[in-house]
């Protein structure tokens, strides 16, 4: 009985590989926003001389955003990779970020949800940037998304507080 439990324990944990397609699949998704963010750029390029600063101000808000939702997935990717599949082995590269392999499964939660309320931000920025192109109604929902993720931050940076320091707090 004993081997039967050790097979089936070394099994269940060589499931976690089943995650990396996931974590390559982001990769991907990080090429497609490469695509976005110059296909934005280059289709601003021309027009520079002729917007007005709101729209640029709204062009390149847009470029932000596009970054910040590729930062946030590099994030997921290398946290989640080693916190749930396998350690990266860099070989102590000198570009290694400082933070891979310190960012635990709390950490992560709060990184996105941080991301998700810069990114709410930019947009809910850019609506008022162009006002006279939203509705109040639509306004109000941006706004009322935005503070439901930031008042969500708040209550996951709450939970992570009160669970800190305790046995099985993540």
């Amino acid at each position: 009985m004993k081997s039967f439990e050790h097979r089936l324990e070394r099994f269940m944990f060589a499931s976690r590989w089943l995650l990396a397609p996931f974590y390559v699949g982001l990769v991907g998704a990080i090429a497609i926003l490469l695509f976005k963010f110059i296909k934005e750029f280059v289709m601003l390029l021309p027009q520079v001389a002729t917007l007005d600063g709101g729209q640029i101000m709204v062009s390149v808000l847009t470029l932000v955003d596009v970054a910040l939702v590729a930062n946030l997935l590099l994030i997921i990717v290398f946290a989640g990779y080693e916190n749930f599949v396998s350690k990266i082995n860099t070989e102590d590269s000198e570009d290694r970020p400082e933070w891979m392999g310190h960012v635990t499964f709390s950490d992560l939660k709060i990184k996105l949800i941080g991301s998700i309320v810069a990114i709410s931000g930019i947009e809910l920025l850019k609506a008022f940037v162009n006002v006279d192109s939203y509705t109040d109604k639509q306004l109000g929902w941006k706004v009322g998304l935005h503070l439901t993720f930031v008042l969500s931050g708040v209550l996951f940076a709450f939970m992570d507080r009160l669970t800190a320091g305790k046995p099985n707090g993540h």
